[in-house]
């Protein structure tokens, strides 16, 4: 599929492993693993066994790899998170829509917008200490 398509399709649109693979920033064969490992991922099939993952199913995989990758969870401790149910995916109306971030994107944000506010802090500090 061209890139340029990609950015056309609506929020509820079902997408390809390899749309997903690029969303999430993570290879096809690690979806097709996790599919193996998380029986809540359920991404349709139809003819040839092609995958078809619906924004639910999207939501689950970028919280699993944010469980995953950022906050260093065990598969087995994800896979626990998400049977007790303490795992599970909310969306929001925006995340519906497909106008919300993506949760790594939030963290990163959040991370460099504090590293700024830390650096406006010291700055603020040091005009103070030259201006007595």
């Amino acid at each position: 599929m061209a890139a340029g398509r990609e950015g056309r399709k609506s929020a509820t649109a079902f997408r390809t492993i390899s749309e997903v693979s690029s969303e999430l920033d993570v290879p096809q064969h690690v979806l097709r693993f996790w599919e193996s490992k998380f029986s809540q991922v359920k991404p349709l099939k139809r003819g040839g066994g092609r995958r078809y993952y619906r924004p639910e199913d999207i939501a689950l995989l970028r919280r699993i790899r944010n469980l995953l990758y950022e906050e260093g969870y065990t598969i087995k401790g994800v896979q626990k998170l998400l049977r007790d149910g303490r795992g599970k995916i909310q969306l929001s109306e925006e995340q519906e829509q497909g106008t919300a971030s993506p949760a790594g994107e939030n963290a990163e944000s959040r991370k460099e917008l504090k590293a700024v506010l830390d650096e406006l802090v010291e700055i603020r500090d040091l005009l103070r200490s030259v201006a007595r």
